[in-house]
């Protein structure tokens, strides 16, 4: 669907607010230059009112540079719009001081220091006078905007049937609905409380099936499938490898799989630091199309070229890096349990990913609705990387939570005044529980306690034929002789780094990180005997890893996933020391008829039939518990073993990794995701099914059909009939 062209009386036409908006930015600046050039002893000001004349030289500056930056990202991408939008901010900063009357100026690298300055200053002053810090990321582009819609500030840009409709979808990444339902409590979330509060919007739930984890839901929310999708990270005996999602050529891989060409964001759509496409037309900081660039180089002038925003971004990016030490630190003094540590890369991460990706996000998103594209979908992890190492319900992720609600707010007031009538669509990829650790709990990892139990009553000193013919000493390997421990960032908060830096390093595509390769992975004895022959690569024993609570174990050797009596024969204390483990609630094996049967440490059940003998282990776990691990084990490229942390009475959990907060399995707040949408865009109760008691739309695959039935109902989106056909699964 089109947008209406807009006139040229309505793009000049000014308003008083607009009159008062430059008003404010010229003074703001010209005090936050004057403040600047105080401190920094270099470059010094004999006429005040110079100040001002500085100030409106930068603002010229820059409205007559973009179209030119514009034009060299166009060629050079997104490399060549950083690079050339801070040498214009430099350049159009150092010519003002130095040939305006009133300055005496020193080098370059005092121009720089003001403008640092200067940016730090303005942001503090904003914050002093309550304004919203993020507003000052996109201010001129929602003065654009109202003076292309001919509107005031807060008016709206003419009556709805004028504008086409539009839809903004923002995930929330690991917001539980009932840590939102605190936050709106608290007042931590203004903007989505008056949303449900006047009634324009319905707050519900919806249950993000195992694997809990984002790549899972992302998927499923933008294609519309999970299924090749079994955890965050898994091994593929078809590759003979670890997938690790949170690496670009993984990312890739995955949606090739499960792409039919007409995803949520198909038609013309945008994904904004999104794990998948959607199948988006314009994909911005996208993990699956990072080997293609981050996107188009002109989306990202207005961020790298608006005097003083990148410059601001990075200058209190590192006053979030200082905030996270302080607060870690904090914790570690009161004693707060539990904790992990808040050491090593995670305060760089979370730096950039809540400050300087934040700000890049608010920008990019702002843009194309001011664009007018039909769809956007974003996907904002904050929260999701502080309640990780934090806590979900700790403070500063609650802080977190209380940010990404200014921002929503932002994107409201830019869609009041855009090309489109955009509805709102808030939702989360899953939740998070607390708890502690399965090594704090057991004293070892997760990969140490296989390993262990492994080699415990071996099954004899006897070489014996594996499956595929060849002679191994299985308890020797089991033992860990030889074993190797690589680490590798490829948790989840990685991802958004990763997007970034596989973007612009050279490289072949699809090429691996061979660390990730190796992570959790058991003993490869082809690296203890330099004489091996050199015939075939050896697949080591066996490979273990977790995604929050939820553990999987697979036996690489073995061509096919083992049953459970397999396990059983092979290593006999296996499965009995799993189950007995206090961080372990549930053990899924598989039987060679295709039973599905779940064992704890006071009975089992088969998830088939519901048998049940002797205590049912997964009674802690809800009525939705049975199908969701019936599904996951049955994957293609599910574990041997699966496996579910024990949950206590008020919903902590352990994370077979090393994260306080956690997502993935069952149990707590992690499966009950959030879903705020217009009232006027319903959810017909025929699509949802009872959990617990409560209705709700279940898995992602069915809040993908209901978005895609939005998108019809609002007309964004053709009927099934006028669909063009997609280009099918990839197998």
């Amino acid at each position: 669907m089109s947008v209406p062209a807009r006139g040229r009386r309505a793009t000049l036409r000014l308003t008083a607010a607009d009159v008062r908006g430059a008003a404010w930015s010229l003074v703001s600046t010209a005090a936050g230059l004057g403040l600047a050039i105080w401190v920094v002893p270099g470059v010094e000001v004999t006429n005040p009112w110079s100040l001002v004349l500085a100030a409106l030289a930068v603002a010229v500056g820059d409205a007559l540079l973009r179209p030119v930056l514009r034009g060299v990202a166009r060629r050079s991408g997104v490399v060549g719009a950083l690079v050339s939008g801070v040498v214009a901010q430099v350049a159009v900063a150092w010519a003002a001081l130095t040939y305006l009357p009133g300055f005496r100026s020193g080098t370059w690298t005092d121009v720089l220091a003001v403008l640092v300055i200067a940016a730090v200053l303005m942001a503090l002053g904003r914050w002093v006078v309550g304004a919203s810090d993020n507003e000052y990321v996109i201010g001129d582009l929602l003065r654009r905007a109202r003076r292309q819609a001919g509107v005031p500030r807060g008016g709206a840009a003419g009556a709805a049937a004028e504008r086409p409709a539009g839809l903004l979808v923002v995930l929330l990444d690991g917001v539980a609905r009932p840590t939102l339902d605190y936050a709106l409590q608290a007042g931590l979330a203004p903007t989505l409380a008056r949303w449900v509060g006047d009634g324009s919007h319905h707050l519900t739930t919806w249950w993000a099936r195992v694997p809990a984890t984002t790549p899972a839901s992302t998927v499923g929310l933008l294609h519309g499938s999970t299924e090749h999708v079994p955890a965050f990270r898994w091994w593929s005996r078809a590759l003979g490898r670890l997938v690790v999602t949170n690496r670009p050529a993984d990312a890739a891989a995955v949606e090739a799989r499960t792409s039919d060409g007409a995803g949520l964001l198909a038609g013309g759509g945008v994904a904004v630091s999104t794990m998948f496409s959607g199948d988006a037309a314009t994909s911005l900081l996208v993990m699956s199309r990072a080997r293609e660039g981050l996107g188009p180089g002109q989306m990202f002038v207005h961020f790298f070229a608006s005097p003083f925003v990148l410059v601001r971004a990075v200058v209190v990016a590192l006053g979030e890096l200082l905030k996270e030490l302080y607060q870690g630190w904090q914790q570690a003094v009161r004693g707060v349990e539990p904790r992990v540590s808040r050491l090593g890369w995670y305060p760089v991460l979370r730096a950039v990913t809540n400050v300087v990706l934040r700000d890049l996000n608010t920008t990019l998103v702002a843009e194309q609705l001011v664009r007018g594209a039909p769809v956007v979908c974003v996907d904002l992890v904050d929260y999701d990387e502080i309640a990780h190492h934090a806590g979900p319900l700790r403070p500063e992720s609650l802080r977190a939570l209380e940010g990404l609600d200014r921002v929503v707010g932002l994107w409201e007031q830019v869609a009041a005044v855009a090309p489109r009538r955009y509805d709102v669509v808030v939702l989360s990829d899953h939740g998070q529980s607390l708890g502690a650790t399965f090594e704090q709990v057991t004293g070892r990892s997760f990969l140490d306690e296989v390993r262990r139990l492994m080699a415990l009553d071996p099954p004899g000193d006897r070489a014996r034929p594996d499956d595929d013919g060849r002679a191994r000493d299985d308890a020797a390997s089991a033992r860990g002789e030889g074993r190797r421990r690589a680490t590798a960032p490829d948790s989840e908060a990685w991802g958004p780094a990763n997007t970034a830096l596989n973007a612009l390093r050279p490289g072949q595509p699809g090429a691996q990180d061979t660390d990730a390769g190796r992570m959790l992975v058991g003993p490869d004895r082809s690296e203890r005997r330099s004489d091996a022959a050199p015939a075939l690569p050896e697949l080591p024993e066996v490979a273990v890893v977790g995604s929050g609570n939820l553990g999987m174990v697979w036996f690489p050797r073995a061509p096919r996933r083992l049953t459970g009596d397999e396990v059983r024969a092979r290593w006999p204390a296996l499965l009995p020391g799993l189950v007995a483990n206090p961080a372990v609630g549930v053990v899924v094996e598989r039987g060679p008829r295709g039973e599905v049967r779940a064992h704890g440490r006071g009975g089992s059940r088969d998830l088939l039939t519901g048998e049940v003998v002797g205590a049912d282990p997964l009674a802690p776990f809800g009525s939705r518990a049975a199908a969701d691990l019936v599904r996951v084990a049955g994957l293609e490229d599910a574990g041997d073993l699966v496996l579910v942390s024990s949950v206590d009475e008020v919903g902590m959990v352990h994370a077979f990794e090393g994260l306080v907060g956690s997502h993935g399995g069952l149990g707590g707040a992690q499966n009950q995701a959030v879903l705020l949408h217009p009232a006027h865009l319903a959810v017909p109760d025929d699509e949802l099914e009872d959990v617990d008691g409560t209705p709700m739309l279940v898995g992602a695959e069915a809040v993908h059909r209901r978005l895609v039935a939005w998108l019809r109902d609002l007309g964004v989106r053709p009927p099934v009939a006028e669909e063009a056909p997609g280009r099918g699964s990839v197998a």
